[in-house]
């Protein structure tokens, strides 16, 4: 990390956020939909107004040099950003406040804070870049079993290590933020070209964790598809997995750790696979009369093995909120890229897909289609957005989102009766209608991956049961339905409930056997995934 530090409530960096024309944009959007004069706002207190408690435990001193227990360092690493997240951190409420916060710079540091938070009876959460919107990295220290909660920050492990042209790969180490990862990737023409809606303040190992998903909305979708190899630090040891690029020697101990979300260990470097920069490009946004035409048209280019790199589609109420239309069409932001040859085959072949079910290309100047016209006010909307909560919390919109993925054959029912499900909700809940919307993010030849946003008028004192009664009716909807409880967005303790009726027993209880074995105390993230 360079630059100013991370705000301790909000997105982005001290200092940053979203201009008074965004703003007014934004808010202008809210007060259309609710028909609100002036919204009731909530003064968020600043970080000298936090009452924290003093600290549970002290780290010893062969610890000091890289633990800290000041004000904003508790503060920062109390939540992520969730939607609860943020109403109690606009409340003030930072009760679970981690008592110590570690910034290791090696393996060893990082082992002998596990053998300090064992020795103490601490709870011990691995922390990335803190972006979770699903609450994984909130420290958990009950009294009983953990009497404290110690964070280990691991941003001082970010360095490119070494970088393998021949195989294409890189060893990296796991607290790498995004742009500097790429920044030193970039001299030897190589990329990693993972860029989830977090890229700038999220890290390596948190997207190993969660298995993120990042930019491409085919083909190479999730984090899965580029590590290589791994190592992770375990309370009773240190396991490293062999560098292959496949293998069929038994269940993959790879993919044990991907999406363990730090309960089995913290993962501290791993091998990815890289790509050649993109030298080649070819983009369009494209019309629909329907979103279920553009679905069918996404359909037709996924089975047809074209792999775009963006394939992304917006109802026409999502495309109209972030200004890429006026309402009346659905959106479909298409668009190839290549680090080896023009694409004017697989684009050509694509529109004809989209031509097939009544999509119209959006004429643009000449230049990057990519980032013009509808998608590229679409593109500049996605990055933007996560700034947006820090203002609209305060002031008793309830927004937020949700991901799934389901099967093509049961897509539009599915859609309808989660859409439904969730208007119910914010109904009942709130007794003003409010909007759901949907859009795609990554799509597959056998289904696509559905990212529903909902926006409700809430009321100050209440946001927390609000904003719960209609996370849960989606959530229901979305099982009920045969859908996932995440594509992206990983477990945490938000979607614990559905996660629990998602998988199935037998995996659960092995999954309770490893993290037995790996982490004998029950130290690490507690309350995600399983109980210990």
């Amino acid at each position: 990390m360079t630059g100013a530090r991370l705000k301790h409530y909000g997105w982005g960096r001290e200092g940053e956020g979203m201009s008074a024309e965004e703003r007014a944009f934004v808010l202008g959007r809210y007060h259309a939909k609710f028909g609100a004069g002036e919204f009731e706002t909530v003064t968020v207190p600043g970080l000298e107004e936090l009452s924290l408690r003093e600290p549970r435990v002290v780290p010893p001193a062969s610890l000091t040099p890289f633990c800290t227990t000041e004000r904003y360092d508790r503060a920062a690493h109390t939540y992520g950003k969730s939607y609860p997240d943020y109403v109690r951190a606009m409340l003030g409420d930072y009760g679970c406040a981690p008592d110590v916060v570690a910034y290791p710079t090696n393996e060893t540091e990082i082992s002998a804070v596990m053998d300090w938070a064992g020795s103490v009876g601490a709870s011990l959460t691995p922390f990335g870049g803190g972006s979770s919107v699903c609450g994984g990295v909130e420290p958990q220290a009950d009294g009983i079993k953990h009497k404290a909660a110690v964070t280990l920050d691991l941003r001082n492990l970010c360095n490119v290590v070494e970088v393998d042209p021949v195989s294409r790969a890189a060893l990296i180490e796991a607290g790498t933020y995004g742009p500097a990862l790429e920044n030193q990737l970039k001299p030897y023409g190589v990329t990693l070209r993972h860029f989830p809606q977090s890229f700038e303040y999220s890290t390596l190992g948190g997207w190993i964790a969660t298995r993120s998903g990042g930019h491409f909305a085919s083909l190479y979708t999730h984090i899965d598809d580029f590590v290589e190899s791994l190592r992770v630090v375990t309370p009773v040891g240190v396991v490293e997995t062999r560098r292959l690029p496949g293998s069929g020697a038994g269940p993959s101990p790879d993919r044990m750790f991907i999406g363990s979300e730090g309960i089995l260990g913290v993962i501290s470097r791993a091998w990815m696979r890289l790509q050649q920069r993109p030298k080649y490009r070819a983009g369009a946004s494209v019309r629909f009369p329907t979103f279920f035409d553009a679905a069918r048209a996404v359909r037709a280019v996924a089975q047809a093995g074209l792999y775009p790199s963006n394939c992304r589609i917006l109802d026409p109420q999502e495309a109209f909120n972030t200004g890429a239309s006026d309402g009346s069409s659905a959106i479909m932001v298409l668009a190839f890229e290549s680090g080896d040859h023009p694409l004017d085959a697989w684009f050509k072949r694509a529109l004809e897909c989209c031509a097939d079910h009544r999509g119209t290309p959006e004429p643009v100047e000449a230049g990057d289609a990519h980032l013009e016209g509808a998608a590229g006010i679409w593109r500049n909307a996605f990055i933007r957005m996560p700034y947006a909560r820090e203002f609209l919390t305060p002031v008793a919109i309830i927004n937020d989102t949700f991901e799934t993925a389901i099967t093509w054959d049961r897509f539009e029912s599915f859609h309808d009766q989660v859409k439904t499900a969730t208007e119910r909700a914010i109904l009942q809940a709130t007794g003003v209608k409010g909007e759901v919307t949907c859009r795609f993010t990554h799509v597959y030849p056998d289904g696509p991956a559905p990212y529903f946003s909902f926006h409700a008028r809430g009321r100050h004192g209440g946001l927390l049961a609000q904003w719960k009664a209609i996370k849960d009716a989606a959530s229901d909807a979305l099982i009920a339905a045969g859908g996932t409880i995440t594509h992206h967005h990983a477990v945490g303790r938000d979607h614990r409930p559905w996660y629990d009726r998602q998988r199935p027993q037998l995996f659960a209880a092995a999954l309770r056997a490893a993290k037995r074995e790996l982490d004998p105390s029950g130290m690490l993230n507690p309350g995600v995934l399983i109980d210990s």
